[in-house]
């Protein structure tokens, strides 16, 4: 220890250089912290440690390659680039990043060719269309038409002067006549010519839309197993990463440098990530001013290309900034106005986000998504009880034409922006209004309720990670999937609209009138049966009588008329007064009563002691769910009788039962073993050194071993046909009522189990009771036991990879095989099983022959 202090003081007292800048990898503090790299490796190297003998902090390595040396920023990166991919040191850690990084590329390329078969399908954006060569003979307009509006357009066209053809015609109706005749003539011969030119403008058209050197389609066919190659592979992934990561990058940076906010990048601990995305703007401004330039000078395939790049950059921008940046703020958001219910102030926020940044990144998304999620969530059950037209300011999701990246591809940026603003705006306000003033109120009215106590110890057993994923996947979606919690929301909804309707005289507004809208849907059908009798087409209409139709229809799908009462706009005033109290009291009610039941409930267990909130937060919503429940099922019952109430509940009580024997296993047993399994194989391994003893809690690999179970179903459920998927949903479909307890013991948790325990006691009994036999040391018996897990691991997922690879090459076999050797091929009689063995396959001759 003491050279360890002597090395850095001594070998590591040089100031930071560009070529050397100082890093800090661990958690120490004060000027110990801050060391070269170079010096760092020499002193790894002599101590053969990978973690800093101080805070016990494993040192993290940026590991790839080609990746690595196009990011380092030296020209001695790019010379010694060959001998750093045969080298064989940090070997393991490459492979993983590297797998991460042919995966990112893999979805990169799959992502664009996608986002080309939408703008292909969907059409580009009018300002990509514009400023085409317009020819000048008839048939060259009627080409353009069709190119820009299809057949139809084309058909349609008006001459070049109908006012004066049409005074012509009207003058005379025996030349009117005849020219009729004539004309009709003539949609029969150029008809032909008119859809030839449209098919080759539809060709050219999509042969423009190709616009990159690279023909994706037969790119996307090429990725398969058999025409695969590694030169072909690694020179993709180097493209992709020249081309989406390494030129945004630079450009990010040299612009960041350049303006001088070099600091405020690296306080943010995202400096990759921050210049990337700053790269990606400039490069987005840069496109469209190139892409401006060339419709100035009418380099039309230069400017297509340009904007088609630009729509790709654009696209990816606003995926991020929709999926990445407004989860971020919600959860930023909310954490903040959240600060005086746990006692917590800005400057431990900041702590925390110092000491792992990338930690408080993730849960503040997280939190954010869930937030996200819930809410538009409850706007789809608004929809259900709400007039159509009343939520028209929010977009809906179930709408069949609803794309959000065609409307991405489309609309220009400042509607986007707009869009985000109005966003950030509407939810921070509901965060304002349900968390933060409802806090305020109850530390007023309740001094001594407030704060939750969320405080763990060191030595608790238990992480606080943990029990949020606890509480977000369990928890909620436990409460709020149930059918019957869902039409409780929807009915307090209905009742509470029904009241402020009638209150504000709103109702028609709300709800609709049912009696007009029945009126009125007869109507529109004996209007549509009328027109289907007496529709007689006349020659000459065209666009009139369509624009007609189209008027007659009774107004856009999914609005509802309504009657506007006397003083509207102040009715809607007080409606959203009336909403905003309504909000607040529920939240209050929300915020108290769960917590109020589970600490007294918790009171009985643990007397005084102070336990975690999520604990009485969830004790006390079931208890409020099983009691609100209890109730509504008793009201139902109540006018059946006594004997039907005996009979119901003794059916319940056998149900609970099963259910509770049920739960033991799939929710308690299964997930205890996969988190313990989790541990044995993934997180020891990387957190815990060989010197040193792992320290495994049940609790804490019962959560998250619940989290990898539903991850794994979900999977599963997604995946392919096999026994497990079979077996999941046979009990989901049968459900609680129906629950079958020895189907799912038998079926289920039994082989489930089984497997679980085998992977657990099979590595431990060759690491305790085989290997001690074989007379090694005992540093190899202790290397053994830590590395068997995930040696083991890596064994059954080669054997599965070779499996595979070996079927893809009988299948090549076969292919091969039978497309050059294969003479021909008789069709084979169907035969059942329990049939004649004897009977010939060869098909009856005819009596004729």
């Amino acid at each position: 220890m003491d050279f360890f202090f002597f090395f850095f003081n001594q070998v590591c007292r040089s100031e930071g250089t560009p070529e050397k800048p100082l890093y800090h990898p661990c958690v120490c503090t004060g000027s110990i912290k801050f060391i070269h790299q170079e010096c760092l490796v020499q002193w790894l190297k002599h101590s053969r440690k990978e973690y800093c003998e101080l805070c016990k902090h494993r040192f993290a390595f940026t590991p790839s390659r080609i990746y690595k040396c196009l990011f380092t920023g030296s020209v001695s990166s790019l010379l010694t680039l060959p001998l750093d991919i045969l080298s064989t040191e940090n070997l393991l850690a490459d492979c993983l990043q590297g797998c991460f990084v042919v995966t990112c590329t893999l979805c990169a390329f799959i992502s664009l060719v996608w986002l080309r078969e939408q703008i292909v399908h969907g059409g580009a954006p009018q300002w990509l269309e514009q400023n085409q060569q317009q020819p000048l003979n008839g048939i060259g307009q009627q080409n353009e038409a069709v190119v820009n509006g299809g057949i139809e357009n084309a058909v349609l066209d008006q001459p070049a002067n109908p006012a004066a053809e049409n005074a012509v015609v009207g003058e005379n109706p025996e030349i009117q006549e005849e020219q009729v005749d004539e004309e009709e003539e003539d949609n029969e011969d150029e008809e032909d010519a008119v859809v030839e030119d449209a098919a080759d403008a539809n060709n050219g058209a999509q042969d423009d839309m190709n616009w990159n050197a690279l023909e994706w389609d037969r790119a996307a066919e090429e990725l398969t197993w058999e025409r695969e190659h590694v030169f072909w592979v690694v020179s993709l992934n180097t493209l992709f990463i020249l081309v989406f990561a390494f030129c945004p990058y630079h450009i990010g940076h040299f612009s960041i440098v350049g303006l001088g906010f070099v600091e405020y990048v690296q306080a943010s601990h995202f400096e990759g990530l921050i210049t990337t995305i700053v790269g990606y703007v400039l490069l987005a401004v840069t496109l469209i001013v190139c892409h401006g330039l060339a419709a100035l000078v009418k380099f039309q395939r230069s400017r297509r290309l340009l904007g088609v790049c630009y729509i790709v950059v654009k696209v990816s921008l606003l995926v991020v900034v929709e999926i990445g940046v407004f989860p971020l703020i919600c959860g930023w958001w909310l954490d903040i106005c959240s600060l005086e219910m746990f006692d917590a102030t800005l400057k431990d926020r900041e702590l925390s986000f110092q000491s792992a940044p990338g930690t408080t990144m993730f849960l503040h998304w997280l939190v954010g998504m869930v937030y996200v999620f819930y809410f538009a969530s409850f706007i789809l059950l608004l929809r259900e009880v709400l007039r159509p037209g009343v939520l028209w300011f929010l977009r809906n999701l179930n709408d069949p034409d609803f794309n959000p990246v065609q409307e991405m591809i489309h609309l220009p940026i400042y509607r986007h922006l707009r869009r985000f603003i109005l966003s950030v705006i509407v939810f921070g306000s509901i965060v304002l209004l349900m968390l933060w003033l409802p806090i305020r109120i109850i530390k007023y009215l309740l001094p001594n309720f407030l704060p939750y106590n969320v405080m763990l110890y060191s030595d608790a057993p238990v992480s606080e990670l943990s029990l949020e994923l606890l509480l977000l996947q369990v928890v909620l979606p436990a409460l709020l999937e149930q059918g019957h919690t869902r039409q409780w929301l929807k009915g307090l909804v209905r009742a509470w609209t029904v009241t402020a309707g009638y209150l504000l005289d709103l109702h028609s507004y709300l709800l609709g009138d049912q009696e007009e809208n029945e009126n009125n849907a007869n109507q529109q059908a004996n209007n549509q049966h009328a027109r289907n009798n007496n529709a007689i087409p006349v020659v000459g209409e065209g666009l009139h009588a369509a624009h007609q139709a189209i008027l007659q229809q009774g107004g856009p799908v999914g609005f509802q008329p309504y009657r506007r009462p006397l003083k509207f706009p102040l009715r809607i005033f007080l409606l959203i007064v009336f909403m905003c109290i309504t909000l607040l009291i529920a939240s209050l009610i929300c915020l108290t009563l769960p917590v109020f039941a589970g600490r007294w409930l918790m009171s009985f267990w643990t007397g005084t002691a102070k336990i975690h909130e999520l604990y009485t937060a969830a004790c006390g919503l079931y208890v409020c769910w099983l009691t609100i429940r209890a109730v509504t099922v008793l009201v139902a019952w109540m006018p059946q009788g006594r004997r039907v109430i005996f009979q119901k509940v003794k059916e319940w009580s056998l149900m609970i039962m099963k259910t509770l024997i049920v739960a033991i296993l799939l929710a308690g047993v299964v997930p205890l073993l996969l988190g313990l399994l989790f541990e044995l194989v993934i997180v020891a391994p990387l957190r815990v050194p060989l010197d040193q003893t792992p320290l495994f809690y049940p609790w804490q690999d019962w959560a998250l071993g619940v989290l990898h179970a539903k991850i794994i179903a979900a999977i599963t459920l997604m995946g392919p046909q096999w026994w497990l998927k079979t077996v999941i949903e046979q009990v989901y479909a049968n459900g609680i009522r129906n629950i079958d307890l020895h189907f799912i013991i038998r079926k289920l948790a039994a082989p489930v189990i089984s497997v679980l325990l085998l992977s657990l006691c099979v590595p431990y009994i060759i690491a305790s009771g085989v290997v001690p036999l074989l007379g090694v040391t005992a540093e190899m018996q202790n290397l053994v036991q830590r590395r068997i897990y995930p040696f083991l691991l890596m064994v059954v997922v080669l054997m599965g990879i070779l499996s595979f690879q070996v079927r893809q090459f009988k299948r090549l076999y076969e292919h091969i095989k039978n497309d050059k050797y294969l003479v021909g091929q008789r069709l084979v009689n169907y035969e059942r099983k329990s049939g004649k063995q004897g009977t010939s396959t060869t098909p009856p001759q005819s009596s004729q022959e």
